[in-house]
Formats: structure tokens, sequence, C-alpha cells
């Protein structure tokens, strides 16, 4: 399926009479071999991902993922969707997060493909205190910091190809 919608979008890049769709499309899936997500880019071009974000201010969505995906694989269901609303929390730049600016599908092993309502998500900020708490620090990125430090005074040492 995916694979027919890159084609299509790819068709129009490669004709000067076309005019190229510009959308970005994120598609999930749950199969034998565990869940799925692809980004197709407007180009036609599609990548498979552990966690991604798309769209406006997704950026910082992107660097809360990046930080968090290794521990992803033994995180329960509502640890999923808590790192979710945080990552989506990360793109407001100030603005609180409600259940209206947002949306939460989810589908799993045993579980069907699932929207829930605004109610739903509602209480889940609240329950996770996500508008206004601070994300938990990593300490791996805690410890890396350090790990830099020492790195950059053994780098100011070295000639520059050695770095």
């Amino acid at each position: 399926m995916l694979c027919s919608a890159c084609n299509l979008v790819t068709v129009c890049t490669q004709r000067s009479w076309k005019r190229p769709y510009g959308v970005g499309l994120l598609v999930a899936g749950l199969d034998e071999s565990g869940a799925h997500l692809y980004y197709n880019c407007p180009s036609g071009n599609y990548f498979e991902y552990q966690a991604f974000a798309i769209g406006s201010r997704s950026q910082a969505a992107k660097t809360y993922l990046e930080r968090k995906f290794e521990k992803f694989t033994e995180s329960s269901r509502d640890d999923l969707v808590k790192d979710a609303l945080f990552a989506i929390r990360e793109t407001l730049q100030g603005e609180k997060l409600t259940s209206s600016v947002c949306t939460i599908a989810v589908v799993g092993f045993g579980e069907a493909f699932n929207i829930l309502d605004q109610e739903t998500v509602q209480a889940l900020i609240n329950e996770f205190d996500i508008s206004g708490e601070e994300a938990p620090i990593n300490e791996s990125v805690a410890e890396q910091s350090v790990g830099d430090d020492q790195r950059g005074a053994a780098a100011e040492q070295a000639a520059p190809m050695d770095i």
C-alpha cells in the first residue's frame, strides 16, 4: 500500500506538466514482525523509523523521541502514550497541552486500531500531569554531557584530523 502511494507521488515529481503533492505522510502498521512506522516524504521516497514527527515545529518532538527511542521496546502502552504526549508538548512553545491540540491513535498485538476520544486524551494529560510537568531527565544524557566535556579537553590537545 505504501509503495503504491509513493509511486503515485513520485510520478508527479518526474513529469514537467504535473505538480508534486507537497504532502508528507506517516503510516503506522503492525504485522507478524512487529510495529512499523513509515514516513512518505513529498518527493515520493519513504523511510522506516522507530519514532518520527512531521509538521511545523516537529524538530523539538524529533529531538525528544531520539533521546528516548531506545527504551520504547521495553515500555508499556501507557509509557509510550506518555512519551508521545511529552513529544507533542515539546512543540507547543509556551502553549498548554490540551486534548484539543492532539489526537492519539493506538494499535498493538491483540488490540485493534483505536483513536482515543478527547476526554480520554485529556484524562491522560491530567493523569500524567504533562501540561506543566518537565520531561524526566535521561540519566544517559547527563552522563553523555560529562563525557562531552572530557572529550572536548582531549580534542583541544589533538590535531584537527585526529578528532
